[in-house]
């Protein structure tokens, strides 16, 4: 009879929070990931879920109202990295939203990785779409990077924990 071996893990490890900079955005269009230049971004935002709530005002009591969940909404993915030259799928898809009002929905994974770059945890999006996209301000006095600001609005987003 075999038995399975399963790996030692320590308290300190599994409690041990993550870091937050070593992570990898994937675009999934027409069921295929995106190209490799889109997955490169310096700064995700926007992973934030809420529940909206109603007041409901029972009759005879004055002391309070009670507030009932209605239904959850969330915040834009804001993407951000150094803007390259290339024409990648993802700049194409930003401008054909932008220039003519055409979408083409599709799925994200944002997954946060250990000192090995193997996934701890994930979020994935569900029915992304381009709803803004920023380029930082140009100026002459100012010796940096320009850097492409990219905003996706999304139907819901599944938490992962790998």
């Amino acid at each position: 009879m075999s038995t399975l071996s399963i790996p030692e893990t320590t308290l300190t490890e599994i409690t041990k929070p993550l870091a937050g900079f070593h992570f990898a955005v994937v675009f999934f269009v027409g069921g295929t990931a995106a190209s490799p230049l889109d997955m490169r971004f310096q700064k995700v935002g926007g992973l934030a879920s809420e529940i909206e709530t109603f007041t409901y005002r029972e009759g005879g009591e004055n002391l309070y109202t009670h507030r009932l969940p209605s239904r959850v909404s969330y915040n834009n993915l804001v993407l951000e990295r150094g803007m390259v030259i290339s024409y990648t799928p993802l700049v194409a898809e930003f401008n054909t939203a932008m220039s003519n009002m055409k979408f083409s929905p599709g799925n994200v994974l944002v997954a946060l990785l250990d000192d090995d770059s193997i996934p701890v945890a994930a979020w994935l999006f569900l029915k992304t779409y381009p709803v803004k996209w920023n380029v930082s301000d140009l100026a002459a006095d100012v010796n940096g990077l320009a850097i492409e600001t990219m905003e996706l609005a999304y139907t819901r987003f599944q938490v992962m924990r790998l």
